[in-house]
């Protein structure tokens, strides 16, 4: 039955974006030779979809659904991302939880909504060191991560622990004053809104006797790790951006139908990041689904409200899971 006017026209697309939180399993008979798992059996009305992460003796720690391969969520081969060797009885958990807030995953396409979608928000105000605090790195390695100013620490259902935003948005690099005559490189690694795991690599650029902002181009909901190339002679931190991932694959700023900032009737005049269509994504492309950033700083109070078109691959019977969400995250 259709559920809005653009319905009888378009029809509906199967799936989910991941607004949802679930905690739900399923347990499946099969097998895991290397990165392919062979489902023989599973419990009448469980679904497997991508995304999804895989537990079992014999599969390694965090490995997730990437791609069909003979199933469409029944029985036949799927494709994981890590190389694993196991039989018998295997455990399918979803990536979301509703205890703790984790998104849903994903399939295909976004409907029914007929041809617009509100994206709807109130941003925290943006903190330079709300994922990492200040520290100055003696070598190559990991940053300590503390959850600061509207973040929290949080441990998600395939056991990684990882800083959790207000909301998906660009992570920036604060160093402190003071000459750094070799640029280094941080990856970030993490998830984004729905999920799916995204790692950027962010240089910190060489100053001299000033302090310098660097931001990032993708969106993230979730950072897992920090991983610094090598030693920093000045103190750095990472916080967050206003530059806020948008909900779902917008390539043209002609779908940005209408934004609406801070209780303004006039149209924002932010600025809008196409989203990034490279195939594949890589570490340094930009946000699969783009960006916006309003024209004034988040506070917290400041609401956005912005209305996007949605062609006819984001929504309807020819929908994709890349015509809705982008490319798949690198």
């Amino acid at each position: 039955m259709p559920q809005f006017s653009d319905d009888l026209f378009l029809g509906t697309a199967q799936g989910y974006i991941g607004t949802n939180n679930t905690n739900s399993e399923a347990v499946i008979t099969g097998s895991v030779t290397g990165t392919v798992m062979t489902v023989t059996a599973m419990n009448s009305g469980d679904s497997l979809v991508l995304g999804q992460f895989v537990s079992g003796t014999g599969i390694t720690a965090g490995s997730y659904i990437t791609s069909f391969g003979t199933g469409a969520g029944g029985t036949g081969t799927y494709n994981l991302s890590a190389s694993s060797s196991a039989t018998g009885s295997i455990t399918i958990t979803a990536s979301g939880n509703s205890g703790l807030g984790d998104p849903s995953p994903m399939e295909v396409g976004v409907g029914p909504l007929g041809r617009e979608y509100v994206w709807d928000m109130v941003p925290q105000t943006l903190q330079t060191a709300n994922i990492a605090a200040s520290q100055t790195p003696a070598a190559a390695g990991n940053l300590t991560l503390t959850a600061g100013t509207s973040a929290k620490s949080v441990v998600r259902t395939d056991g990684t622990t990882v800083i959790q935003l207000d909301v998906a948005r660009a992570v920036q690099l604060t160093t402190a004053s003071g000459t750094i005559s070799t640029s280094r490189n941080l990856t970030v690694s993490g998830y984004d809104y729905y999920g799916q795991p995204m790692t950027e690599v962010i240089a910190t650029g060489t100053t001299s006797s000033a302090v310098a902002n660097v931001s990032g181009k993708k969106a993230f909901y979730q950072i897992s790790s920090i991983a610094i190339s090598g030693a920093l002679p000045v103190a750095i931190t990472v916080g967050t951006t206003d530059i806020l991932g948008l909900p779902l694959r917008t390539f043209d700023a002609g779908y940005m139908v209408r934004v609406g900032w801070n209780n303004t009737l006039a149209n924002d005049t932010g600025t809008f990041t196409a989203a990034d269509m490279t195939t594949p994504a890589t570490s340094t492309t930009g946000d699969v689904r783009g960006t916006y950033l309003p024209s004034t700083a988040t506070n917290g109070v400041k609401r956005l409200v912005a209305v996007i078109a949605l062609p006819g691959i984001a929504t309807g019977p020819t929908a994709t899971r890349t015509g809705a969400l982008g490319v798949t995250q690198a």
